[in-house]
């Protein structure tokens, strides 16, 4: 047996090795909401069925959705799919061959997270001054 066939192989490279960085963050949360707009659409059919029905099922389903709960579950569902939509032109920018500098890569990271909730903020509260309030 040769000595090469002997020897201990290198472990592959795990998570205590690397350092978190908002770039990884990203990524994550790219793959969580993904997932999450699956779950969210499930509510918009939802929405849809009951219009089609009655207009009974679509006061009901509309009081949910204007409830509290309700609410901040449509809410998180805006920012899950304007977080997404961000994501998804930062990768695209990366397709390019733009940004793929650590330190570009990074701040588009960081923007990406904060220009979603900006955006986000930006258009509940112009929602909210057109109706008037909650």
């Amino acid at each position: 047996m040769s000595k090469s066939t002997t020897q201990a192989r290198p472990l592959s490279p795990h998570l205590q090795i690397y350092r978190f960085t908002p770039t990884m963050a990203m990524s994550i949360a790219h793959r969580i909401t993904g997932t999450a707009l699956y779950f969210g659409i499930l509510l918009f059919a939802l929405w849809l069925l009951a219009a089609a029905s009655s207009r009974e099922q679509f006061d009901f389903v509309n009081g949910l959705f204007g409830s509290i709960i309700g609410r901040i579950v449509i809410f998180g569902y805006s920012w899950v799919l304007i977080h997404h939509m961000l994501g998804g032109i930062r990768h695209l920018i990366w397709d390019t061959i733009h940004g793929l500098e650590k330190e570009t890569s990074r701040r588009l990271a960081i923007a990406n997270l904060i220009g979603s909730i900006l955006v986000t903020l930006i258009i509940w509260g112009g929602a909210w001054a057109i109706r008037g309030g909650l």
